[in-house]
């Protein structure tokens, strides 16, 4: 019986290791802390409309955006330490937390990743 638990035990704990390393598809790389939340929201239910992340580049400085679930939500901006900026958008009147920095120029967004679950 012990060996049993024992086996269960360790065929669980090997699948929780599988899947956090299994490898993501991404459009270009980005820091491990994004990533890490990337695979948070894959173990969640699938948000409506599908989360995605953007990289956004002003000038010298990487963000990414994600994008939250559903309405009167935020959608937050993080730097490269995974540190919130702000929430450009989203909210109740749509037009975010008012935190976010003045953007010097034109900000280039690529999509970095986008849930592809149904």
């Amino acid at each position: 019986m012990k060996n049993s638990i024992k086996m269960i035990v360790g065929i669980f704990l090997f699948s929780l290791t599988a899947m956090s390393c299994t490898e993501l598809e991404l459009e270009k790389d980005v820091p491990n802390c994004i990533k890490q939340k990337i695979r948070k929201i894959q173990r969640e239910d699938v948000q409506n409309p599908p989360a995605s992340v953007w990289e956004w580049k002003d000038g010298n400085k990487t963000y990414y955006y994600i994008t939250s679930d559903c309405c009167d939500q935020f959608n937050y901006l993080y730097d490269d330490n995974c540190n919130e900026i702000c929430a450009p958008d989203g909210g109740f009147t749509g037009t975010g937390d008012g935190n976010c920095p003045d953007f010097n120029a034109q900000i280039e967004k690529t999509l970095v990743w986008k849930d592809d679950r149904n």
